[in-house]
């Protein structure tokens, strides 16, 4: 199968480029960058997984990419979701190009297509263009990664692996969110783009559900340390969501400005609404992947904090 990676050097880029290069007899890939980020450390990284490189420009270049995308099976998307034009001219060309399954950039938590999150609005955009287009699609949603899931500790002792740190419990901590490590993302989307009953669908990919209150007390457990909750009240997330809503519609909509209003609605999709939960996935019409891969077995949730507590843990964005 021929996959193509766009957006390869991003954090579920990387995952999925790791898990699909582990099968080279099964996925010949490659992977589109734009040419000023060819000599990047990241993108020889790539290379050095067998990866085919190609530097190309995604919009005002539809013959260009339409060439490059000629005799390719899958595209995945894995660009940042602050703006809509590229995605959507890739989308354009691998529908001339025959592509016979497109992967918009999702990856986040399920959630309504207006109204909850900014970011989730510029998806869906992107969605509705391509099924407007009639282009065959997968959309993989992966919920709450755990490596923004753990708050920090007294000591400091884990603050290395903790680009977040998570510093705001939701009313009383019980709520829950569902947790999935982004080494097992790529794991995943294997799968899927190899799953015929997951063409033209939504997918949900989660590995555990947590409550606040228990990644906490399980990490006071393991630590030793007591760990003070940050409680925040649902009124409180919302008059902050619409201070940032204010300030976002009077702006020129620069990152500043996505940044502001983003951050607090992934808290309150997240954690407060719950959304992103099994139940309310199916609700909005995700398939889930406990349901298609029973067998599957990630990593648990107690390993990754093992594994952050012995210093083996791996900061997201580390070099960035």
């Amino acid at each position: 199968m021929n996959v193509t990676i766009v957006g390869a050097n991003g954090e579920a880029g990387l995952s999925i480029i790791d898990a699909l290069s582990s099968s080279p007899n099964e996925f010949k890939l490659t992977a589109f960058v734009r040419p000023t980020s060819i000599n990047k450390l990241e993108i020889q990284q790539i290379k050095n997984k067998g990866v085919s490189v190609v530097p190309i420009n995604l919009e005002n270049n539809h013959d260009e990419l339409v060439k490059a995308l000629t005799g390719q099976d899958v595209v995945i998307s894995c660009l940042v979701p602050f703006t809509t034009g590229p995605e959507i001219a890739l989308a354009n060309a691998s529908k001339e190009a025959g592509i016979k399954r497109f992967l918009p950039s999702a990856f986040g938590p399920p959630c309504p297509p207006e109204g909850v999150m900014l970011l989730r609005e510029f998806k869906e955009t992107i969605i509705n263009h391509v099924k407007k287009i009639y282009l065959p699609y997968t959309v993989v949603d992966v919920g709450m990664w755990y490596q923004v899931s753990l708050p920090s500790l007294p000591s400091g002792k884990i603050d290395y692996a903790l680009k977040f740190p998570a510093a705001v419990v939701a009313e009383d901590g019980s709520h829950a969110t569902s947790l999935t490590d982004l080494r097992d993302v790529g794991k995943y989307v294997a799968k899927i783009i190899t799953d015929d009953r997951t063409l033209n669908k939504y997918v949900f990919a989660y590995n555990e559900v947590w409550t606040q209150e228990e990644i906490h007390t399980h990490l006071e457990e393991v630590s030793g340390e007591k760990i003070p909750r940050n409680l925040m009240p649902a009124r409180d997330i919302e008059a902050t969501i619409a201070d940032a809503q204010v300030k976002y519609d009077a702006s020129d909509k620069s990152l500043p400005f996505i940044f502001g209003l983003a951050g607090p609605q992934y808290l309150y999709c997240e954690w407060f609404r719950q959304d992103n939960l099994p139940e309310p996935a199916k609700y909005l019409g995700y398939l889930s992947t406990k349901d298609l891969y029973p067998d599957f077995e990630p990593i648990k949730y107690v390993d990754y904090v093992h594994e952050v507590m012995q210093g083996k843990g791996k900061s997201i964005y580390a070099d960035r």
